[in-house]
């Protein structure tokens, strides 16, 4: 129990520049105080009895209410999972989250069918970033070390490394998990789930667009003059 803890704790050290303490983490942030309390439900809610599944969901509300962050208690979290700020994060029953991922303010892990007993909310491997406001929607899978930009609205399966963005999310770019074994874990992580640099490939197309109808009225122009 304390190894996970000093990991979780040193996630946040990690990943936030500003958090200065160990100390400081484990009495100030309530990502980590949702991510335990989580942990002490989902212990109960696996008894598959009534009248705990009813402690663990009356725990879940409890975190709820002391953090903003409402988890289901039998959502399944890896290791190292860093909620930051937290506020406004709603993870649904059947979403499993892998080791070291972050998920920042406003994220929804949110599922689209109402059929008891199936799957119905994503996957999330190891190392994704979820930027503010993502909603990821849907029983399906997000590969390891993809980002999710910000108030982006994922609602089909990321490729491993792939960085989306946009409504629906659209692929930026790819690096696969060969690449993705050279990099230092620094280079891994994006704050926010983007990248400095990158574009949305559809803004792209429509300035080229937009620039080629400019050369074609110019051309137009000069061949009026003649």
């Amino acid at each position: 129990m304390f190894t996970t803890l000093r990991e979780d704790i040193r996630a946040i050290l990690d990943r936030d520049p500003a958090a200065r303490t160990a100390f400081e983490v484990l009495t100030t942030y309530p990502g980590l105080h949702a991510l335990w309390l989580h942990r002490f439900a989902h212990f109960f809610w696996q008894t598959g009895l009534g009248p705990l599944k009813w402690f663990a969901r009356f725990v879940a509300m409890g975190s709820r209410w002391l953090t903003g962050i409402e988890i289901h208690p039998g959502a399944r979290l890896g290791h190292g999972v860093f909620i930051d700020h937290g506020m406004g994060v709603v993870i649904g029953e059947t979403t499993e989250i892998g080791d070291h991922c972050t998920i920042y303010q406003g994220v929804t892990l949110g599922g689209t069918s109402l059929v008891k007993g199936s799957k119905r909310h994503p996957t999330l491997e190891s190392r994704v970033v979820v930027g503010a406001g993502a909603k990821v929607l849907g029983p399906f899978t997000v590969g390891e070390g993809a980002r999710i930009g910000s108030n982006a609205v994922v609602v089909k399966a990321v490729p491993a490394g792939a960085t989306v963005i946009g409504i629906p999310a659209r692929i930026v770019d790819e690096q696969y998990a060969d690449s993705m074994a050279r990099q230092t874990e620094g280079e891994r992580f994006a704050a926010y789930g983007v990248m400095p640099g990158q574009q949305d490939p559809v803004d792209v197309v429509l300035h080229q667009l937009v620039d080629e109808l400019k050369k074609q009225r110019e051309e137009i122009e000069r061949l009026k003059s003649r």
